[in-house]
């Protein structure tokens, strides 16, 4: 049986015995594939992403030649002229097919993501922290595909690390996890849930000085980092601490959150079908959009535009919910273009594509009222991530170019840039800090403990007190008038 870790050094095995997988790019190839959990990745994608910035001219037939050679590795008595089975060919590009125990990463994110009694959780947990030989596909890290999806799969394991603790503690094992989440905690300050789970595995060992100890030091860190004080829900707890009346148990844990699947959430087929129109000069990259699109359910293709006229005509006649759109192309540009369409009335969501990361435009695009920016070369599954989020009405900025784009332009005056935020209260100031920092909603609300709707109530009310009518204004504004500052996010 095949099968492929990723989560530690990078390896297929074949009934337990390693492959040459060749060198590093026919190795990445691969890990690319598994990445796009089972999805077509175009060829044009992975030559952009093997090779940024400059392909060789022989790209594509590099890149057939490590398809051949991991054909062989993969499956060596498949005949000369037999279709492979795991390495698929998928046009425009390729896939892996590979069921969802042969992929280390993909058994831990099902696992992670489990739920049932306290009892069953930690059961799911421990085997899914067990899959975990070292860093995520570390050996590509200097890749920003693997970098971002690297991210991703952290943060899924921190989150089952807490789900193991919480379950833990409703299992009355709570001896045994202090000092698994005391190095939890001190790892990642600014997790209010490694600080709860702490703080209630020292007060039911009989140890409340040092529960509340805990406490302190999590204000402590917040203020430094932040500029924020505990969450409502720590405040809580360190009440309930002194007025000794926290409960015997804590709450069964909660699923682990969604944080941008490879594969569509349950229950995504539900919801609305978003329509996506693709605005770009470029056949390739329209082509390769295309089958991202198709590829996924509960999005479809309204149309297609190769100019900044034609994508201002479509996005007024075929009533798009999200707009891809090129920020350089002929006839008119993408940001006049998207000056345009924004102002129509109802607007659609615009999302600004980028091949590099360095146009002074997206600033602008950002004051203009855009979503965000994706760079063309971004993973087909960050891609789909970002138009549900925009539909959301989250703002996203690709990671891959946000502090360097911020760090050039922020603070710098402009006549149009949006009003300054004098006479926001804390609470509303809190806010804007972290949607400065990029998070979602959900995050807002679990940094925050505050219920979700009541977070997107808060944005809302935000950008109609501040007269902006898209979040990514406001990640603007708390640039631009100094509440955050790049690679600090604490106030001034």
């Amino acid at each position: 049986m095949l099968t492929f870790t990723a989560l530690g050094p990078f390896q297929a095995w074949a009934d337990g015995t390693p492959l040459d997988l060749g060198g590093q790019r026919q190795r990445a190839v691969l890990a690319r594939l598994i990445v796009a959990g089972g999805r077509a990745v175009p060829v044009n994608t992975l030559i952009d992403e093997l090779w940024p910035g400059e392909p060789p001219a022989q790209a594509l037939s590099t890149i057939q030649g490590y398809v051949s050679r991991l054909r062989r590795v993969l499956e060596p008595r498949r005949a000369p002229r037999e279709e492979a089975s795991v390495l698929v060919s998928a046009p425009p590009g390729y896939a892996l097919r590979a069921g969802p125990d042969q992929v280390d990463a993909w058994r831990f994110e099902s696992l992670a993501k489990s739920d049932g009694s306290p009892a069953e959780v930690w059961a799911a947990m421990e085997d899914a922290l067990a899959l975990w030989r070292g860093p995520a596909l570390a050996e590509f890290a200097d890749l920003t595909w693997a970098a971002t999806e690297a991210a991703r799969l952290e943060e899924l394991r921190l989150v089952a690390v807490e789900r193991r603790g919480a379950a833990g503690l409703a299992l009355g094992r709570t001896t045994a996890l202090v000092a698994d989440l005391e190095a939890h905690a001190a790892a990642h300050p600014l997790r209010e849930e490694a600080w709860r789970l702490l703080a209630l595995a020292l007060y039911h060992t009989g140890r409340q000085g040092d529960a509340l100890a805990a406490l302190r030091r999590a204000r402590a860190v917040w203020r430094d980092e932040l500029g924020l004080d505990l969450t409502a829900g720590l405040q809580r707890l360190e009440h309930d601490m002194l007025a000794q009346s926290v409960p015997d148990l804590p709450a069964a844990p909660a699923a682990a959150p969604e944080t941008a699947p490879a594969a569509p959430a349950e229950g995504a087929a539900d919801c609305p079908t978003l329509r996506v129109l693709v605005a770009d000069d470029q056949a390739l990259v329209r082509a390769g959009l295309q089958v991202v699109l198709a590829a996924e359910d509960g999005l479809e293709a309204a149309g297609e535009a190769t100019d900044g006229e034609e994508a201002i005509t479509a996005a007024r006649t075929l009533r798009p919910d999200v707009v891809l759109l090129d920020i350089q192309m002929p006839n008119l540009d993408g940001l006049a273009a998207a000056r345009r369409i924004l102002a129509a009335e109802d607007p659609p969501k615009v999302i600004m594509m980028t091949t590099f990361g360095s146009d002074e435009n997206l600033y602008a695009a950002l004051r203009a009222g855009v979503s965000g920016f994706m760079l063309k070369t971004s993973p087909p599954e960050q891609l789909v991530a970002a138009i549900r989020a925009a539909a959301a009405g989250d703002a996203l900025i690709d990671p891959a170019v946000t502090t360097r784009l911020i760090s050039a332009f922020a603070g710098r005056t402009d006549p149009a840039s949006p009003p300054a935020l004098a006479g926001l209260a804390d609470a509303q100031l809190d806010v804007v800090k972290l949607v400065a920092r990029g998070l979602t909603n959900r995050q807002i609300g679990q940094t925050l403990a505050m219920p979700e709707p009541e977070v997107h109530a808060t944005v809302r009310a935000l950008l109609d007190h501040l007269g902006l009518f898209d979040r990514a204004q406001l990640v603007v504004a708390a640039y631009e008038s100094g509440l955050v500052t790049p690679g600090n996010t604490s106030a001034k």
